[in-house]
């Protein structure tokens, strides 16, 4: 998906969040990841948000570490970022604009952990910021692609558990395209001229059995851990 989409989604939300109406019924993977990467924060000193958004995350675990810097492919992100930063004057946080399509302005060996919760799996690729015995862990749906990253750039412990217990409900239909339309990449389904592709979407997630009734979607995520020798 384009940058523009990430702008897009900066302006029109305020952010790269979602704006549906929703409730998650059971234990989720982003609940397990926060939770686990709080506990692990306090080891490390030098940590990167591989794709930060708007930066609100970040903000959040900079309670636990001494060190963290935040990078995004998006302008109107950072933006955002930069400004909850200054809101904050919390003094040991930067954000800064990268895109792991080029080499990223960071020095071999800088961090001791990266975390990704939303941002690019491409950021495997860019192993030499992380110094050696440093740890890489993150969040996504595609764990294939972060698997065959990780054995091709030499990690080693590498973990992997999946996740699709939890249940996302939402009150209405309405609610529940909206939630749809804020998904990586995805077009504005409220909008009539998306219908056939709104009808495809539903398809494609009821022959996954991901939806629950007619209302509710069911998680499907993997948290990844590995270790650079």
């Amino acid at each position: 998906m384009g940058i523009e989409w990430y702008d897009m989604i900066a302006r029109r939300n305020g952010g790269y969040k979602n704006r549906a109406v929703c409730t998650v019924v059971g234990r989720s993977a982003e609940d397990v990841f926060e939770e686990r990467l709080i506990q692990m924060l306090p080891k490390f000193h030098s940590v990167m948000d591989a794709g930060c958004g708007h930066g609100e995350f970040t903000l959040r675990m900079s309670a636990h570490t001494t060190s963290i810097k935040g990078f995004d492919n998006s302008h109107e992100l950072i933006t955002i970022a930069q400004n909850l930063l200054q809101d904050s004057q919390v003094e040991h946080v930067e954000f800064v604009y990268a895109t792991t399509k080029s080499e990223l302005p960071f020095l071999d060996g800088q961090f001791d952990l990266i975390y990704d919760r939303r941002g690019p799996t491409s950021v495997i690729n860019h192993s030499r910021v992380l110094k050696s015995g440093g740890t890489i862990i993150g969040i996504h749906g595609n764990v294939d692609l972060v698997k065959e990253r990780l054995v091709k750039n030499g990690f080693l412990d590498i973990e992997i558990e999946e996740y699709n217990e939890a249940i996302t409900y939402f009150p209405t239909r309405e609610q529940f395209v909206i939630f749809l339309s804020d998904g990586p990449g995805s077009p504005d389904y409220t909008k009539v001229e998306h219908q056939p592709e709104l009808d495809m979407l539903f398809s494609e997630l009821a022959l996954q059995g991901r939806l629950v009734g007619e209302l509710g979607i069911r998680e499907q995520k993997y948290i990844w851990q590995a270790r650079k020798p």
